[in-house]
């Protein structure tokens, strides 16, 4: 496969892989508006494509705190079953328009419990959801496999309530655990009893590290929590003085020599103020720099994008080719939850025979 320059209908056509993605900052504007007047929440506007504008305006603040507010309106949507049953089967659907073959949504369950569900009740009701989308998808000629992570909000108190579950019902779709939240003054180590009980039982995790807060962060979810990847961490550049020349610090260089993939989202840090523009983002250095790095959308309403946008940007903006593409999307796979004769064979069987098609 030659390294070639790649258009925007090409890259519609591409197989992809995502693994950072959170169900709640990814419904469809329509759908908020839709629940929200059937569960009595007033929206800033009820207009779809004011909402969508909406959402993409004050996302770029960039401030995580902010960003991270804009929830408030798809949370308020998502407290009961009729609601999640919908956001998560179109969530894979919307996955499989996008031409995406394998993801890996992640959303924090208690968050979902201020109606009459229990944390274990939303965990089941999301997976029979996930799993309606799937099987349309199949149906429609279009599969896509569709992985849970489950998440404990870092700077509340239940996190190891949701690693709980996730060990309970990691045979039922459930494939990993991650904190999540506002990452500056609540460390990963603070759950560490948590992380230490998805170790003891075989359960990988990753975690937000490396946004909002700096090289302790990443040294902590890894060396001392024990993370099989990292959410973000573009800050790991903290410990490479000059990009460039490519001189690692002894924290970057066992990121990149132990393959810890970095789950990078660059639309979602320019907007959160951890990048200053796609041309400079830190995965195009650290990609050349032979990091495991990986391509994700994060929030798709939020951030107004797709892995399509994602890739389309990168290809505009950081001169990015078909090989450049290709390599994340089997990183991504490399990387992924599921057990390895399964990843192999989705790059074996799909992606790497997807590319060749799309050529």
């Amino acid at each position: 496969m030659t390294a070639t320059r790649v258009d925007a209908d090409l890259i519609r056509r591409l197989p992809k892989a995502v693994l950072h993605d959170h169900l709640d900052g990814g419904l469809r504007p329509a759908t908020v508006v839709e629940l929200a007047e059937a569960v009595g929440h007033t929206l800033p506007t009820t207009d779809p494509d004011e909402l969508a504008a909406w959402y993409y305006e004050a996302a770029n603040s960039g401030d995580l705190v902010r960003y991270i507010a804009t929830f408030e309106h798809t949370l308020a949507v998502m407290q009961t079953r009729e609601g999640l049953l919908r956001t998560a089967e179109e969530y894979v659907l919307d996955l499989a328009a996008d031409g995406v073959v394998y993801g890996e949504v992640r959303y924090a369950p208690e968050l979902n419990t201020n109606g009459e569900l229990s944390m274990a009740e939303v965990v089941e009701t999301v997976q029979e959801g996930l799993a309606a989308g799937m099987a349309k998808a199949a149906a429609a000629g279009t599969p896509v496999r569709v992985g849970t992570l489950l998440c404990g909000m870092r700077m509340f108190d239940r996190v190891r309530e949701a690693a709980d579950l996730a060990v309970a019902f990691r045979d039922a779709g459930v494939v990993g655990f991650d904190i999540a939240g506002a990452e500056d003054g609540f460390p990963p180590a603070d759950h560490l009893a948590a992380f230490e009980h998805l170790r003891r039982e075989n359960v990988p995790f990753t975690i937000h590290a490396g946004e909002a807060h700096g090289l302790p962060s990443i040294h902590q979810a890894l060396q001392v929590c024990g993370a099989q990847r990292i959410g973000h961490g573009v800050r790991i550049t903290d410990d490479i003085p000059d990009l460039a020349a490519g001189k690692l610090g002894r924290l970057a260089g066992w990121v990149r020599d132990r393959r810890i993939a970095l789950e990078m989202c660059p639309t979602s840090n320019l907007q959160t103020g951890a990048a200053t523009s796609i041309a400079e983002h830190p995965i195009t250095a650290l990609k050349d720099l032979g990091f495991r790095v990986t391509l994700n959308t994060d929030n798709r309403l939020v951030s107004g994008t797709t892995m399509t946008r994602e890739m389309s940007l990168l290809v505009e903006q950081a001169d990015w080719t078909v090989e450049d593409l290709r390599k994340v999307t089997v990183n991504a796979l490399k990387s992924a939850f599921i057990p390895f004769d399964e990843r192999n064979a989705l790059i074996r069987d799909v992606v790497l025979p997807g590319y060749a098609a799309a050529l």
